[in-house]
């Protein structure tokens, strides 16, 4: 990307609906109310050739105390700091406001490149506000319509001259460097019986921080990244969008998501609270590894249950994180109650890593991330199918599948198909009379025998069919001697 491009400006003044159409995706939020956003987002934009980074910004507000809407400006002010160009984004239907003329001097302080943009901007309704707009002393207005993609073409003709600046600027200051070009590693381990995926800054690792509102969630991922890049305080609720952070932790690349917090669904009336958690859900789905973070006061209440189970039934690895640990006295005593609510209330997660992090302090980040790795090691885990089928033997001489209406069921080869979670296939005959508790029992011996802790594991039951090769078989023809001589000779006339 040559440049970054921060969209700012009032609260809805349509600046994440035009982030959404330069990222071509719907990522950022989008609603009628004001102040949607309140975290930055960032997005690899396209518009025509041009490849650049864009963010969304929260509103600009006139407020500089510790309030929520004065931690959002000063986020946002942030944003200003450290983008290339800035896109100032007023409503041409509301004209300019003394709102927008404190921020237009702001920019012109702060900003290195600032952009005008008039949006809203079709019809004849939007003309005075567009003519107003020139008075904020940022130059030519730019007369846009984020919604319609009216005015891109505008757009591209002022970031042009200033991306081929960027772009020569970058090429000028590039170290020379000599490089040797070897083969490729593979991104597995030399072992042929269990391999597996190793993440690259081209396929970093996914992983999702979930959790109930006011669990600390975006403070533990601004104590990972050493920086405060995502709002938080006191007030529940306080993220909407799921964020994602492309960061390299300790060597291992990742690309983190920060999601809303998730309440009761019956709890859930608001339309914005609606689409932040289909957003949250949207990001398990996407995700490797899922970081459950729990409360240590009230731990494994029923929504973390839930949660967790939701990312079990979704195939990913999970990770129990449990925060605000520095505050707790008796911790030893606490671990170990834990613990053992954690197997009673869990079982289909039996062996997943339980870790105690504090995300006001950073302590247990080692370990997290040591879980982290662990887990998704263990979720694309491949056995070879030799080993399998002798594990498989020993399961059976150990405790043989039942015997329904008086047949037993033969399980006769096992391999597996996929990973990510691991998938095993076992060929038998009458599958559907297989029980549950027998599944579970293989299931449990993969864990244990495979080193397969806490991933969700898939054990599908197939019928191989009836291997008699004369099932089938049409009845010999008897030959010509044997008819001849079942008739007997013929009689002589």
């Amino acid at each position: 990307m040559s440049f970054s491009l921060a969209i700012v400006g009032r609260p809805n003044v349509g600046k994440s609906t035009l982030f959404n159409r330069l990222v071509g995706k719907r990522l950022a939020l989008v609603d009628d109310q004001p102040g949607v956003t309140r975290d930055l987002r960032e997005g690899d934009a396209r518009l025509a050739d041009l490849r650049f980074t864009v963010i969304d910004t929260a509103g600009l507000e006139d407020a500089t105390d510790d309030s929520l809407q004065g931690r959002m400006r000063r986020l946002t002010e942030r944003a200003v700091d450290m983008a290339d160009i800035c896109l100032f984004m007023i409503d041409a239907r509301a004209g300019v406001t003394p709102t927008d003329e404190i921020f237009a001097e702001i920019l012109r302080k702060r900003a290195k490149h600032v952009i005008l943009a008039a949006n809203k901007a079709e019809g004849a309704a939007a003309d005075a506000g567009v003519i107003e707009a020139y008075g904020l002393g940022l130059g030519e207005p730019i007369r846009l319509s984020a919604e319609h993609g009216e005015g891109l073409n505008d757009l591209y003709v002022q970031l042009l001259p200033l991306a081929d600046e960027f772009e020569e600027r970058a090429a000028a200051e590039a170290p020379e460097t000599e490089v040797e070009v070897g083969e490729e590693e593979d991104d597995f381990d030399g072992n042929e019986d269990m391999k597996v995926h190793r993440p690259t800054a081209n396929k970093p690792l996914q992983v999702a921080v979930v959790g109930r509102p006011n669990a600390g969630k975006s403070t533990l991922i601004n104590k990972i990244l050493g920086e405060d890049r995502l709002l938080t305080g006191p007030e529940a609720g306080i993220t909407r969008d799921a964020i994602a952070l492309r960061i390299d932790w300790d060597g291992l690349p990742m690309r983190i998501f920060d999601t809303a917090g998730m309440r009761k669904r019956a709890k859930v009336q608001d339309k914005v609270e609606k689409l932040s958690v289909s957003d949250g859900l949207r990001a398990v789905k996407f995700a490797e590894v899922v970081v459950v973070l729990l409360d240590a006061a009230i731990p494994f209440e029923q929504q973390d249950l839930r949660i967790a189970d939701l990312a079990e039934r979704e195939g990913r690895a999970v990770v129990i994180a449990v925060n605000k640990w520095d505050i707790e006295d008796d911790k030893q005593e606490k671990l170990r109650e834990l613990k053992e609510e954690f197997a009673r209330l869990l079982p289909q997660l039996r062996g997943a890593p339980l870790v105690t992090v504090s995300a006001k302090t950073g302590r247990g980040l080692d370990r997290l991330r040591a879980a982290i790795e662990r887990a998704h090691d263990v979720w694309n885990r491949r056995v070879s199918t030799a080993k399998l089928n002798r594990w498989l033997e020993g399961m059976v001489s150990a405790h043989p599948p039942p015997a329904p209406s008086g047949r037993r069921i033969k399980l006769r080869y096992m391999t597996q198909a996929k990973t990510r979670p691991p998938g095993f296939v076992v060929m038998c005959s009458h599958p559907d009379k297989m029980p549950d508790s027998y599944s579970r029992y293989l299931i449990n011996g993969l864990r244990d025998d495979f080193d397969m802790p806490g991933t969700p594991i898939r054990l599908y039951m197939r019928d191989q069919g009836d291997r008699n090769p004369y099932k089938e078989k049409k009845k010999a023809q008897p030959s010509k001697l044997k008819k001849h001589l079942e008739k007997g000779p013929k009689k002589k006339d």
